[in-house]
Protein backbone atom coordinates (compact mmCIF):
# COMPACT_ATOMS: atom_id res chain seq x y z
CA UNK A 1 0.00 0.00 0.00
CA UNK A 2 2.82 2.39 0.93
CA UNK A 3 4.60 1.54 -2.34
CA UNK A 4 1.51 2.49 -4.40
CA UNK A 5 1.22 5.87 -2.62
CA UNK A 6 4.93 6.57 -3.22
CA UNK A 7 4.58 5.74 -6.94
CA UNK A 8 1.52 8.01 -7.24
CA UNK A 9 3.35 10.91 -5.58
CA UNK A 10 6.36 10.41 -7.84
CA UNK A 11 4.24 10.43 -11.00
CA UNK A 12 2.37 13.56 -9.90
CA UNK A 13 5.65 15.48 -9.87
CA UNK A 14 6.46 14.57 -13.49
CA UNK A 15 3.93 17.01 -14.97
CA UNK A 16 5.81 20.13 -13.93
CA UNK A 17 6.15 22.81 -16.62
CA UNK A 18 9.20 24.51 -15.09
CA UNK A 19 12.03 25.04 -17.55
CA UNK A 20 10.13 24.13 -20.75
CA UNK A 21 10.37 26.75 -23.49
CA UNK A 22 7.62 26.44 -26.08
CA UNK A 23 9.36 28.24 -28.96
CA UNK A 24 7.25 29.61 -31.79
CA UNK A 25 7.22 27.70 -35.06
CA UNK A 26 8.52 29.46 -38.17
CA UNK A 27 5.96 30.66 -40.73
CA UNK A 28 4.46 27.96 -42.95
CA UNK A 29 6.36 27.56 -46.26
CA UNK A 30 4.87 29.32 -49.30
CA UNK A 31 5.10 27.71 -52.75
CA UNK A 32 6.07 29.98 -55.66
CA UNK A 33 5.82 28.89 -59.29
CA UNK A 34 8.80 29.76 -61.49
CA UNK A 35 8.74 29.32 -65.28
CA UNK A 36 11.92 29.59 -67.33
CA UNK A 37 11.62 30.27 -71.06
CA UNK A 38 14.23 31.31 -73.62
CA UNK A 39 13.15 34.96 -73.30
CA UNK A 40 12.45 35.42 -69.57
CA UNK A 41 11.92 34.07 -66.08
CA UNK A 42 8.47 34.45 -64.52
CA UNK A 43 7.57 34.03 -60.85
CA UNK A 44 4.16 33.91 -59.22
CA UNK A 45 3.39 35.41 -56.83
CA UNK A 46 6.11 38.07 -57.09
CA UNK A 47 5.44 39.54 -53.61
CA UNK A 48 5.59 37.53 -50.39
CA UNK A 49 6.41 37.95 -46.72
CA UNK A 50 9.77 36.90 -45.29
CA UNK A 51 10.19 33.28 -44.17
CA UNK A 52 10.57 29.86 -45.80
CA UNK A 53 9.71 29.50 -49.50
CA UNK A 54 9.69 26.61 -51.93
CA UNK A 55 10.37 27.56 -55.55
CA UNK A 56 8.72 25.08 -57.91
CA UNK A 57 10.71 25.58 -61.12
CA UNK A 58 9.73 24.52 -64.64
CA UNK A 59 12.42 24.83 -67.33
CA UNK A 60 10.41 25.35 -70.51
CA UNK A 61 13.45 26.35 -72.54
CA UNK A 62 15.43 24.21 -74.96
CA UNK A 63 18.61 23.98 -72.87
CA UNK A 64 19.81 23.24 -69.36
CA UNK A 65 19.42 26.20 -66.98
CA UNK A 66 20.69 27.11 -63.51
CA UNK A 67 18.22 29.29 -61.56
CA UNK A 68 19.78 31.81 -59.15
CA UNK A 69 18.45 34.22 -56.51
CA UNK A 70 20.63 37.24 -55.86
CA UNK A 71 20.24 40.81 -54.67
CA UNK A 72 18.66 43.06 -57.30
CA UNK A 73 20.85 45.91 -58.51
CA UNK A 74 19.85 49.34 -57.28
CA UNK A 75 17.85 48.10 -54.28
CA UNK A 76 18.52 48.66 -50.60
CA UNK A 77 18.86 45.01 -49.60
CA UNK A 78 18.76 41.50 -50.98
CA UNK A 79 16.10 38.99 -49.95
CA UNK A 80 18.72 36.26 -49.48
CA UNK A 81 21.81 36.43 -47.29
CA UNK A 82 23.93 34.64 -49.92
CA UNK A 83 23.51 33.93 -53.62
CA UNK A 84 21.33 30.82 -53.96
CA UNK A 85 21.36 28.43 -56.93
CA UNK A 86 19.26 25.45 -58.03
CA UNK A 87 21.96 23.63 -59.97
CA UNK A 88 21.36 22.53 -63.57
CA UNK A 89 17.73 21.94 -64.57
CA UNK A 90 17.34 19.83 -67.73
CA UNK A 91 15.34 21.15 -70.69
CA UNK A 92 11.62 20.53 -70.11
CA UNK A 93 12.57 19.47 -66.55
CA UNK A 94 11.41 20.58 -63.12
CA UNK A 95 13.13 21.35 -59.82
CA UNK A 96 12.23 22.18 -56.24
CA UNK A 97 14.33 24.81 -54.45
CA UNK A 98 13.65 25.49 -50.74
CA UNK A 99 15.00 28.83 -49.52
CA UNK A 100 14.60 31.16 -46.52
CA UNK A 101 14.15 34.79 -47.50
CA UNK A 102 14.40 38.04 -45.56
CA UNK A 103 12.89 41.43 -46.28
CA UNK A 104 14.33 42.89 -49.49
CA UNK A 105 14.32 42.51 -53.27
CA UNK A 106 15.87 39.70 -55.32
CA UNK A 107 16.37 38.94 -58.97
CA UNK A 108 15.41 35.43 -59.99
CA UNK A 109 17.30 34.66 -63.17
CA UNK A 110 19.21 32.19 -65.29
CA UNK A 111 21.84 34.43 -66.89
CA UNK A 112 22.30 34.92 -70.59
CA UNK A 113 19.69 36.87 -72.53
CA UNK A 114 16.68 35.69 -70.52
CA UNK A 115 15.15 38.62 -68.61
CA UNK A 116 15.16 37.93 -64.84
CA UNK A 117 12.08 38.18 -62.64
CA UNK A 118 11.95 40.38 -59.55
CA UNK A 119 10.83 39.00 -56.18
CA UNK A 120 9.83 41.53 -53.51
CA UNK A 121 9.87 40.23 -49.93
CA UNK A 122 8.00 42.14 -47.23
CA UNK A 123 8.02 41.84 -43.43
CA UNK A 124 8.18 38.41 -41.80
CA UNK A 125 5.00 36.33 -42.01
CA UNK A 126 3.25 35.24 -38.81
CA UNK A 127 4.20 32.04 -37.03
CA UNK A 128 2.50 28.77 -37.96
CA UNK A 129 2.24 27.93 -34.26
CA UNK A 130 -1.55 27.58 -34.25
CA UNK A 131 -1.97 26.14 -37.78
CA UNK A 132 -3.07 22.52 -37.74
CA UNK A 133 -1.60 19.77 -39.93
CA UNK A 134 1.70 21.53 -40.55
CA UNK A 135 4.89 19.53 -41.04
Amino acid sequence: MLGALSAAALLAGCGSSDGYDNAQRPPAPVNLAVAITDERVRISPDRVGAGPLVLLVSNQSGRSRDLTLAGAEGTGGACVTARTSSGPIAPQGVARLPVDVVEGVCEVGVGGRAQPARLTVGPKRRSAQDDLLQP
